[in-house]
């Protein structure tokens, strides 16, 4: 006989293949999609004039793309039965930007002051991302519980925006830092310095998040356009700056060089 836990844990991996493959096979109407060069994907940040909610990039859906690399990046970091929606959730394709969020920091009301009036489905939304059992989902539509998803997602990033300017959050983005999980300054004369995430506002659904160079002191898109989808209010304007301050060794020294155009050899003449 299995035991209770064995069941639990093949119910919740059925759900989730189940999850995938309905995804796959259909388009829900919260969702705006955007064609990448004949790629459809669901867009994670949407115009101010669109849908307020959309399904991130949970299970992405991508053309002419096989069916085990799908698989294997759908469901990246969720290998162990036992993982948390955070864990799941920092580990998702596009999602290297986020630092893993502790439960007690979120479990404390007064971090999360004034966000309740941002998120709608709040105390759903709160609920899936501390893991905790809810019987909403046989309350709910589809359709309901998509938005849960959603809500989910944006409250978690309205989250993460506080708590990396903490001290906890700004060693946790310290050690993403040193593993170049937020990528290197395209600039060649910065000879591949290590970027931080950087949004150009502080509110939601204003812009997406870009990366900014310490060394030339300039912003740029995200390599990846799964990066490239994500509302740079939830990395806000502050953290970077902060981030060096803190950090001061870490800051380089100011690019000095830059291209020169030349025609035939001389250098242009400016007015």
């Amino acid at each position: 006989m299995l035991s209770i836990s064995i069941w639990r844990r093949l119910l919740r991996l059925l759900l989730e293949v189940f999850i995938v493959r309905r995804r796959r096979g259909s388009l829900y109407p919260p969702l705006r999609l955007v064609n990448h060069s004949s790629i459809i994907v669901p867009c994670l940040y949407p115009r101010i004039n669109a849908p307020m909610f959309v399904v991130s990039n949970k299970f992405p859906i991508i053309a002419e793309e096989s069916e085990t690399d799908s698989e294997e990046s759908d469901v990246s970091g969720s290998d162990g039965d036992d993982t948390s929606w955070i864990s799941w959730f920092c580990n998702l394709r596009g999602n290297e930007f986020f630092c893993e969020v502790d439960d007690e920091y979120i479990q404390d009301d007064f971090n999360l002051c004034g966000l309740s009036s941002q998120v709608p489905y709040y105390d759903y939304a709160l609920d899936l991302i501390l893991d905790v059992e809810s019987s909403h989902g046989d309350m709910f539509t589809e359709e309901q519980n998509e938005l849960v998803e959603s809500a989910a997602e944006m409250l978690y990033g309205l989250i993460h925006v506080r708590y990396i300017l903490t001290g906890k959050g700004i060693s946790a983005m310290l050690e993403k830092f040193k593993n170049y999980d937020f990528g290197r300054c395209p600039r060649v004369y910065c000879c591949g310095q290590p970027c931080l995430p950087v949004g150009q506002s502080d509110i939601p659904r204003s812009s997406t998040v870009k990366i900014y160079c310490p060394k030339c002191e300039d912003i740029y898109y995200p390599r990846s356009k799964y990066q490239g989808n994500i509302d740079g209010a939830y990395f806000g304007t502050t953290f970077p700056h902060l981030f060096l301050m803190t950090y001061g060794h870490l800051k380089p020294q100011k690019a000095t060089q830059s291209y020169v155009p030349r025609v035939f050899g001389f250098k242009l003449h400016k007015p």
